[in-house]
């Protein structure tokens, strides 16, 4: 056989080795690094630990005390956290769709560091329960625990270990269990920028029942958030909230374009005018659409197939975080285990694995390559998919193109 999957003491399997290594120390030197400078529940740089998590503990009180559409306005949001956190208190935006609340709203029980430990130990069970399924190699488990992007949603406090869980599982049993797969996919709508390549992807390979059932609960879950806090709250989402995460997006400052690996941001960060950086992201867009398309037409390698679809759900969006990639950690496994994986795909992977932290380093550095490695990645999938075809052992389920 030319290719074979990483053996212990093969180079692959080393070189995964040493990254896992790498994160235990980055893990213990950054978490005793961040900690030893808080004052709780501070943190250096007067923000509260876990930083964007107080967003999720706000919702989840406004849900208690009746004012959830108030969030949506700049102003009055950030006058409710100053009279809570002190006249000084960084700026926030509140941007989550409404039925985010549905399941956040027990938060609001706990004082706001307990409820962050919570947020954060559920979050992380949750991952580790859907991506790990029995899986007892250590390596393997603190691959997944200390991945780059795990610890970034723990430093801020955000929800990409729930939405990894959500895409990795709708991924992963789309085909075994479809209804399950829908429900999880319609969860995912809480995170709407990473779904946008869903529905080309299901309707191309004719999985309607994921289809219905992913539509059928997002209807329930907006109805339900519409009679629970009214039909105004939609209205008020899209009319004040979306415009405002538009401004931010093409004006935010500071950190937050390095957070972001995306082509437009990149664009951004190397001072484009605007107008070019839409176009520098309509071309990258475009070009995830299609290589969606053409790889789900007809029947091609699973696993390489996800791989790519999960890399072009990432740059087909302009907003997108390093947080959220704690979904790539899966797709580095699936790399990782490929028979037909050289060394070129590990040392690719495992560049997408620590890009929730380089992008940070990159875009602080002004230098906007960090999209450049998605990029990569997917232009070597699509390689691979175009040389190596379908095999029965791994093969996806056949499209619109073979079922017609």
């Amino acid at each position: 056989m030319l290719f074979a999957r990483p053996q212990p003491g093969s180079p692959a399997d080393e070189l995964y080795g040493k990254m896992t290594v790498a994160a235990v120390v980055f893990a213990a030197v950054f978490e005793i690094g961040y900690f030893a400078n808080t004052h709780p529940p501070f943190e250096a740089l007067g923000y509260l630990i876990g930083r964007d998590f107080v967003n999720s503990w706000m919702g989840a009180r406004a849900v208690w005390s009746g004012h959830i559409a108030a969030w949506f306005d700049f102003e009055t949001y950030n006058a409710a956290l100053r009279a809570l956190f002190g006249a000084n208190f960084p700026e926030h935006n509140w941007s989550y769709p409404p039925h985010l609340l549905l399941f956040t709203w027990p938060f609001a029980a706990l004082s706001y560091l307990p409820a962050y430990g919570v947020w954060c130990a559920i979050g992380y069970a949750v991952y580790l329960l859907v991506v790990l399924r029995g899986e007892k190699r250590p390596g393997r488990i603190l691959m997944h625990a200390l991945a780059p992007a795990a610890l970034v949603n723990i430093f801020a406090g955000q929800n990409g270990l729930f939405s990894a869980a959500l895409m990795i599982g709708a991924l992963s049993q789309m085909d075994r269990r479809p209804v399950f797969s829908g429900i999880s996919f319609a969860l995912l709508t809480m995170k709407p920028q990473l779904g946008l390549l869903v529905p080309l992807m299901l309707v191309l390979t004719a999985r309607w029942r994921v289809l219905v059932s992913a539509i059928s609960v997002t209807v329930m879950l907006a109805a339900v958030t519409s009679l629970m806090f009214g039909s105004n709250v939609w209205i008020d989402y899209v009319k004040v909230a979306m415009p405002m995460q538009q401004i931010v997006l093409t004006h935010g400052s500071g950190i937050f374009p390095a957070m972001m690996p995306t082509a437009f941001m990149n664009a951004r960060i190397a001072q484009l005018p605007l107008e070019w950086c839409w176009v520098v992201q309509g071309i990258v867009s475009a070009a995830a659409i299609a290589s969606v398309v053409w790889t789900f037409w007809k029947r091609r390698d699973r696993d390489l197939s996800l791989a790519l679809f999960v890399t072009a759900s990432f740059l087909v969006t302009p907003y997108a975080f390093n947080y959220d990639m704690v979904v790539f950690t899966w797709i580095v496994m699936l790399v990782r285990d490929h028979e037909s994986s050289t060394m070129k795909d590990h040392r690719l992977a495992l560049a997408v694995w620590t890009l929730p932290v380089s992008t940070i380093l990159l875009g602080l550095a002004n230098i906007p390559v960090s999209s450049l490695v998605l990029l990569a990645f997917a232009a070597r999938l699509l390689w691979r998919l175009a040389h190596e075809g379908a095999t029965q052992k791994n093969a996806a389920p056949v499209g619109l193109a073979a079922a017609a």
